[in-house]
């Protein structure tokens, strides 16, 4: 066998174990009563900052059409997991925020028992499944010019503001020429640039 065909074979067993991969993590999230959509939902707004939890965001951030990220929302409102609310001074544009009792679901999400697979991985080894996976969302996001999502310090709207003070901040979004909190800046943003 030549080392072309080789690395076809190697690399058609490894999209197969990933897509087998998406599949137990997808099947995983029937649990509590939700589906899937509606899990990963739930994941992103606990991870959203305040410019990114909108449901425009949401429905980029899950590559989903308009009409089921609304059935989503639907459904979670109705179950409690989350209330939409008017954004301050913005028309008809509203928030969406994790309520009690869907910061108490999160911590039952299924996925955690994959975090706890990937803690065990070992140092090394998931220091290069972080880079790899990091690297294959970075191709994808650019191959299908999705949004990119990210954290701010990574941002080239982002801007630190000195040294880190008592209070955790604030740093600034020039985009939104807005202060930010330490513990805001960590939360995904759909206006993520990379410098």
């Amino acid at each position: 066998m030549t080392d072309a065909a080789e690395r076809d074979l190697t690399t058609a067993e490894s999209l197969a174990r990933l897509e087998r991969l998406a599949r137990l993590l997808r099947g995983a999230s029937h649990a509590q009563g939700l589906n899937p959509a509606q899990w990963e939902a739930l994941r992103y707004l606990a991870r959203a900052n305040r410019f990114s939890n909108a449901p425009g965001a949401l429905t980029k951030y899950l590559a989903a059409t308009k009409g089921t990220v609304s059935q989503t929302v639907i459904a979670l409102v109705r179950k409690g997991f989350i209330a939409k609310t008017a954004r301050p001074g913005e028309g008809r544009s509203v928030t969406l925020a994790l309520t009690a009792a869907g910061e108490a679901l999160m911590l039952r999400d299924p996925l955690h028992a994959v975090g706890l697979d990937i803690d065990a991985l070992g140092p090394k080894t998931r220091k290069r499944f972080d880079r790899a996976v990091g690297e294959l969302l970075a191709a994808g996001v650019k191959r299908n010019r999705e949004t990119l999502f990210g954290p701010c310090p990574g941002c080239r709207h982002f801007r630190e503001r000195g040294a880190e003070d008592r209070t955790g901040g604030p740093h600034l979004c020039m985009l939104f020429n807005e202060a930010m909190a330490r513990t805001e800046t960590a939360r995904l943003c759909v206006h993520h640039l990379e410098k």
